[in-house]
């Protein structure tokens, strides 16, 4: 019975993770949303058609221009054939290419949301993945696009050496100056090198509310969340109070905690001029020490070289080689005793230090208030985008973009990641059972016996045990279960007088032979 079983679940186990059919899982063409700002899934349309790739140079830079190849290629081993991606194809160099949105975004009363897969092909060393939304002006020219292009936000993973990282910067205007200023979120607390390293697509995802907070998701997890307002670096708003920078200290101000005690004295015993290791006193030379002897003497053997000249090169002296005289001594030479520290010796004196009297704390500058204060409460209300760019540079080539999407609304994205990265991930175990059976029906009388039988078991043997029911009824118990409490109708008595009435009023059968044990015991009672 048990080989049977195993070998019929081993039979439903090959067939549900095999393919069902060739051909069959094949990427499916997802529509664009009409109301998504931007969608791109790089499957259909050439590459020329929406992207502009970048003919400026870098900014200071004219020998570096953006000379990078791109191309719209499937990966090596792809899970759903005829899914495309764009890939940045030369190492080393800058890559650089963008295109308009289908409507410019405006940070109004709507969410955010940015998601695009990124697959490392070849692992990376160094190098970014990082998408820019370019703000939109009337001077945006793609083809111009460089590392000085304005942006509102760049968001995307980015590595180089052991640091890996998910960035979130945007730009913000001062109200006060009008120049803008980088502002970086927090790095999350999670440990992302399994992201660049496992050779896997992943789903990057940003979502910014009206209400001022973000939040980053991979893979549909959130790895990090925070508040525009807080979670900043530099902060949105500035202190309202800065330090003077030019206040100074006054000359009076004492700032030392510890000063020497005035009052103490050298002791008369001090001896500064101790050294502070002396001879061992103690010591004796070894016996069989050979103070006469040279540890090294001149080499006997050896001779001049012949373009050697006294008078241009001096007196000509033999090299020094151990001498043989010392092969076997204690030791040779002038014998000194080794060096102990000195009992006498206590350095230079000083005087002990004391908590002094007139300190007056470490002195800091006044503060004043900060001319450059403004408080913006609405740090989401940034610059108006209208376009999306990478704008990259990696050791590593072989870095693949696809579905980039920027929507205002959750439930497009949401539909959008169940389409483009729902396709890729593996079924579900129940979705996978049901799926098998479309093929193979058979498979459904394997379900049945595998899952029905054992709960038909469990019902025929253990349902009488009153341990597996409910416990305010009666069941049949066997000899071996615990003893039970009587209940009213296990009695063996009658507990009333109408009840033995009732249980003698049962026949005459019954009378008869009560009337005859009457009659035998009047008998025995004569005869005694």
């Amino acid at each position: 019975m048990a080989s049977s079983v195993h070998v019929i679940l081993t039979c439903a186990w090959v067939c549900l993770y095999s393919p069902l059919s060739e051909g069959q899982i094949v990427y499916r063409n997802v529509p664009l949303p009409e109301k998504a700002h931007f969608a791109e899934t790089f499957d259909s349309a050439p590459l020329d058609r929406r992207w502009v790739l970048s003919k400026a140079v870098k900014v200071g830079e004219e020998n570096l221009k953006y000379d990078g190849d791109w191309a719209l290629e499937e990966p090596d081993h792809p899970v759903l054939p005829g899914n495309r991606g764009l890939v940045m194809k030369s190492p080393g160099r800058h890559h650089a290419i963008a295109a308009y949105l289908r409507s410019m975004y405006h940070f109004r009363d709507k969410p955010l949301c940015l998601q695009y897969e990124v697959l490392f092909l070849k692992g990376v060393d160094c190098g970014g993945a990082y998408i820019k939304l370019l703000s939109g002006h009337d001077g945006l020219y793609l083809s111009q696009f460089n590392d000085a292009t304005p942006y509102t936000i760049m968001f995307g993973p980015d590595k180089c050496g052991k640091s890996h990282k998910v960035h979130f910067i945007f730009r913000h205007r001062n109200p006060v100056t009008g120049e803008y200023e980088e502002k970086h979120a927090r790095q999350p607390d999670v440990d992302l090198s399994d992201y660049f390293n496992d050779r896997n697509p992943h789903l990057y995802t940003l979502r910014l509310y009206p209400d001022n907070t973000y939040e980053i998701l991979i893979d549909l997890t959130v790895i990090s969340k925070g508040s525009l307002l807080e979670d900043m670096e530099p902060p949105v708003n500035p202190p309202r109070e800065v330090l003077d920078t030019g206040d100074t200290a006054p000359q009076s101000w004492d700032d030392r905690p510890h000063i020497p005690d005035p009052t103490a004295t050298k002791p008369l015993d001090w001896d500064e001029e101790a050294p502070e290791l002396i001879p061992d006193p103690a010591a004796q030379r070894p016996d069989g020490w050979m103070g006469e002897e040279e540890p090294f003497i001149p080499d006997p053997m050896a001779q001049p070289p012949d373009d050697w000249s006294e008078e241009m090169d001096g007196e000509w002296e033999a090299p020094l080689v151990p001498n043989p005289s010392c092969t076997h001594a204690v030791g040779c030479g002038p014998w000194a005793p080794p060096m102990v520290p000195n009992p006498a010796y206590r350095g230079k004196w000083k005087p002990p230090m004391i908590d002094n009297p007139n300190y007056q704390g470490a002195w800091q500058p006044r503060s004043i208030p900060n001319p450059g204060y403004f408080e913006d409460p609405h740090p989401f209300r940034m610059s108006p985008v209208g376009a999306v760019g990478l704008e990259l540079w990696s050791l590593t080539a072989g870095v693949l973009f696809d579905n980039i999407l920027l929507s205002d609304d959750l439930k497009i994205a949401q539909r959008w990641t169940q389409d483009t990265w729902g396709q890729r991930q593996p079924p579900r175990l129940l979705e996978r059972l049901f799926v098998a059976t479309v093929k193979r029906p058979w498979l459904w009388g394997v379900y049945i016996f595998t899952v029905g039988l054992p709960i038909i078991l469990f019902i025929s043997f253990m349902w009488p045990d009153k341990r597996f029911g409910p416990p305010d009824q009666d069941y049949y118990y066997k000899k071996s279960d615990e003893p039970q409490p009587d209940g009213p109708q296990d009695l063996e008595g009658p507990t009333s007088l109408s009840d033995y009435g009732a249980s003698h009023r049962t026949g005459p059968r019954k009378r008869e032979i009560q009337r005859a044990q009457k009659k035998s015991d009047l008998e025995l009672k004569v005869k005694e």
